[in-house]
């Protein structure tokens, strides 16, 4: 007699809230509690009966999904999880956007013990913030060794701010008609004693994640500052200074009265510095950045939101922020000017632009072809590769000595 043996294939879902402290910073955790209300609920909605859901504490849920047919079927499951939770939240006269970031593990192929696949879980979900957030990853073995790695790299992280381990680099930014040198955008790295030059996109999650972002973020801001005048008071002409504003730095009490004390200090004039603040940093709290942002505009500085296009923008609140300029996110830059939903797009963001009296620079352009169409269609301000990748101070001052050759 043949006997078959079923083996019941389940699947763990470790659920993490993306910036969720941004919320309890900045409304408090009573807000906070609001929202983990509502976004329990909204998880309760999406499984089944036989599905066990549970939250581990702070922003971080468990979901159990029994009698899994496929891994398919968890593939499936995490995309609806991902949709539900991106949908606004509105409470209290707040539109709150919260978007999470998925691990899954599997039984019985990454293990047979609970513990395990809870640890497995949780290293994926890391890998999907690593990846951008907002997603949902299948644990790999490969995991384990990235989670030590993360957990590495964020003892040095500490270690590194006192020992001056990080360098700015400035990336051009030139008006595509001329071909001149109009400004330049500061970008960190991390020069690791052994690992060498790091990309920001390997740690600033990890100091996000920290709080280790703020005092980087103002090292950051110090340097470039400083490297700026310097170059003014040697007779060159770099143009204005672009700074990417960590969303952190707007819940900071004392930003405003660090930054003009910051200005005058170094002796750096307003009308020399931009700040760019990503879409998603203002609609997470808009009333509270607006307030913020306003008063920065009053210093005299001016304001470009980074990214265009990738967050959850809202027109009603564009029109009432003191905005400057709009960054059109590479990703519809990428496949220009053959890609018509790319293009599209582009032109629209262009067109809202100058209906908004603001200015526009597209980031990430690496061909003529991509500059000639943004140039054509009436964006002239031009960041990327096709004129400069990011280089270090020393390089960039010979750059500002020769003017730029291309």
């Amino acid at each position: 007699m043949k006997i078959s043996i079923v083996i019941r294939r389940l699947a763990l879902f470790f659920i993490d809230l993306d910036r969720f402290k941004q919320i309890n910073d900045s409304l408090g955790h009573d807000m906070g509690d609001i929202v983990l209300k509502e976004v329990s609920q909204r998880l309760k909605a999406k499984i089944r009966s036989t599905d066990t859901l549970a939250r581990l504490g702070g922003d971080e849920f468990t979901i159990l999904m029994e009698d899994l047919k496929t891994p398919h079927d968890a593939a499936l499951q995490g995309q609806k999880i991902i949709h539900v939770l991106e949908q606004p939240i509105h409470v209290e006269g707040h539109t709150l956007y919260v978007t999470s970031s998925i691990g899954i593990s599997l039984y019985p192929e990454d293990g047979d013990d609970a513990s395990h696949l809870l640890k497995y879980a949780d290293a994926a979900m890391y890998k999907a913030k690593e990846e951008g957030r907002h997603n949902y990853k299948f644990y790999s073995s490969e995991m384990i060794d990235l989670a030590f790695e993360r957990v590495q790299m964020e003892t040095n992280l500490y270690q590194s701010l006192k020992n001056e381990e990080f360098v700015v680099y400035y990336q051009p930014q030139i008006d595509g008609y001329t071909d001149k040198l109009i400004g330049m955008e500061a970008l960190v790295r991390w020069q690791h004693p052994s690992k060498g030059l790091i990309a920001p996109d390997k740690f600033l999650s990890i100091a996000e994640d920290t709080g280790l972002i703020v005092e980087l973020d103002r090292w950051v801001m110090k340097t470039a500052m400083t490297q700026l005048v310097e170059w003014y008071k040697k007779g060159l002409n770099p143009g204005k200074l672009a700074l990417n504003l960590a969303t952190k730095q707007l819940q900071e009490e004392d930003f405003l009265s660090m930054l003009h004390d910051m200005l005058i200090e170094i002796g750096m004039k307003p009308e020399w510095l931009e700040l760019e603040i990503t879409e998603s940093a203002i609609m997470n709290n808009p009333q509270h950045a607006m307030a913020v942002l306003k008063s920065i505009s009053e210093l005299g500085v001016e304001l470009a939101i980074d990214d265009f296009g990738t967050g959850y923008s809202s027109l009603s609140y564009l029109k009432k922020l003191p905005i400057n300029k709009i960054k059109i996110d590479q990703s519809f830059i990428r496949e220009l000017p053959f890609d018509e939903k790319g293009a599209g797009i582009t032109k629209s963001i262009i067109a809202l632009s100058k209906s908004l009296n603001l200015r526009v620079v597209a980031e990430g352009v690496e061909t003529s072809e991509k500059r000639d169409f943004l140039v054509e269609n009436g964006c002239i301000n031009i960041q990327g590769y096709f004129y400069s990748k990011p280089i270090p101070a020393d390089k960039m001052e010979v750059m500002l000595q020769k003017g730029l050759n291309h």
